[in-house]
């Protein structure tokens, strides 16, 4: 599902659209000062530990935000991140809802 699509009551799409961004920019602000720290599962997920402001927005979508977005900083995280594991990010797990809620277990949907 995508982040901008998981609203609260009386929210709009311009509103949630501003949120997320307003929080991946945070999530991207953490990265860049090693605030948070990005994890790779065996099979390919992500999770950011360490990030409690979340907004209802999952770290397979802050993924995909981050890479298409323009921090350099972010993106640099996420690679020494997956240097670290020995593995590449899968899109293809995060697709089909490989993901982490403490960077030490990892689930395929719920």
């Amino acid at each position: 599902m995508p982040c901008d699509t998981q609203f609260l009551p009386n929210e709009t799409l311009s509103e949630r659209k501003s949120s997320v961004k307003k929080t991946i920019d945070e999530l991207a602000q953490a990265l860049k000062d090693k605030k948070v720290t990005p994890k790779i599962g065996p099979q390919g997920a992500i999770f950011f530990d360490g990030w409690t402001n979340r907004n209802r927005v999952t770290d397979a979508c802050a993924y995909r935000r981050i890479m298409a977005g323009s921090s350099p900083a972010a993106k640099k995280a996420i690679m020494l991140a997956e240097q670290k594991a020995g593995i590449k990010v899968d899109r293809l797990a995060l697709a089909h809802g490989h993901h982490s809620h403490d960077g030490k277990t990892w689930h395929h949907g719920h």
